[in-house]
């Protein structure tokens, strides 16, 4: 099998089971695999009864969505992995096959799949510029990508003690420095319909946390003290520009250094020349692969195995 789709959820009974039956109408052979973060309103009851096929694993109490993403992947079966949020739907019956199509080459780690966002615009965001080329960009979002299993699992997945926000650029970063990029997909969006039930208080303090532990886990020396500068100053502007709940950004920006100091031990930069190619990305967008070759790193891991070999050789 080719492809897991997996969605987390907690609480949101009604939304998820559009996304479950968007999975569920795919063009392709999948596993759909509904992990449930501790529901108490019959989440994975509901699931059962309606959706035969789907696999529902359910935790006792609420361990948060990158533990669930991290435990997701270790019980998924598919050598790619699909992950939409529990507010969100596959626009077409064609995504993850054409999805499945744009890992065309060894070194694409993950795809950024389009995505829009109905209640807000009708903006779609990335997109690949063009068929003709593979163009790299910095990170994918939470409710559009999919991955490479092995690979995510080789490098450790995501950093759980970041608990909330931020996972997905830590570990494109983290893929980067082994020799794997992440790309713009070429599939039909997905709809992501922002879901009344989010706790934007919990979004804002972990943001700002979680941007601080990003350099202290990931920028080298001698950039680390200007970066953490110019993150520390940027979270202030979101303070001062988002005043709802200023006092929970002023508290993940001050939890952020406390939480460096607690992890010393656990620091890992990446390579300069990797951290620079990463600033580059996000700083002028995506880029041609073929443009930046000479800036990628070596393969550092073989980590889809033989497996993985025979996955690119069928796409």
């Amino acid at each position: 099998m080719d492809a897991s789709v997996v969605i987390i959820t907690r609480n949101r009974k009604e939304e998820l089971r559009r996304a479950v039956r968007s999975a569920c109408c795919q063009a392709v052979q999948l596993e759909v695999l509904v992990i449930d973060d501790g529901s108490d309103d019959g989440t994975s009851e509901m699931v059962r009864s309606e959706f035969p096929t789907v696999r529902v694993e359910r935790s006792k109490v609420s361990r948060g969505y990158i533990f669930q993403r991290n435990r997701a992947a270790s019980l998924a079966h598919g050598k790619v992995i699909f992950s939409i949020d529990d507010d969100a739907e596959f626009s077409s019956s064609n995504v993850i096959e054409r999805t499945l199509q744009d890992f065309s080459d060894r070194r694409i780690g993950a795809v950024a799949i389009p995505y829009l966002e109905p209640l807000r615009d009708n903006q779609i965001r990335q997109a690949a510029h063009d068929a003709a080329e593979i163009w790299v960009t910095d990170r994918f979002v939470g409710t559009a990508h999919a991955l490479l299993r092995g690979l995510f699992l080789k490098l450790g997945g995501y950093r759980e003690h970041l608990l909330h926000q931020g996972e997905e650029g830590d570990y494109c970063l983290r893929m980067l420095e082994a020799g794997y990029v992440t790309c713009l997909g070429s599939a039909d969006p997905i709809y992501h319909y922002e879901s009344s039930k989010r706790s934007f208080e919990r979004m804002d303090f972990y943001g700002r946390r979680n941007d601080i532990l990003f350099a202290w886990h990931n920028v080298p020396m001698p950039y680390l003290p200007i970066h953490l500068v110019a993150t520390t100053l940027n979270g202030f502007a979101h303070v001062a520009t988002r005043a709802k709940h200023p006092f929970r950004m002023l508290s993940g920006i001050m939890n952020g250094y406390r939480d460096c100091a607690r992890r010393w031990s656990k620091r890992r930069p990446v390579r300069a020349s990797v951290y620079r190619l990463h600033r580059r990305l996000k700083k002028r967008g995506p880029l041609p692969l073929r443009a930046m070759e000479a800036d990628l790193p070596e393969l550092a891991v073989q980590a889809c195995g033989a497996e993985g070999a025979r996955f690119f050789s069928q796409i």
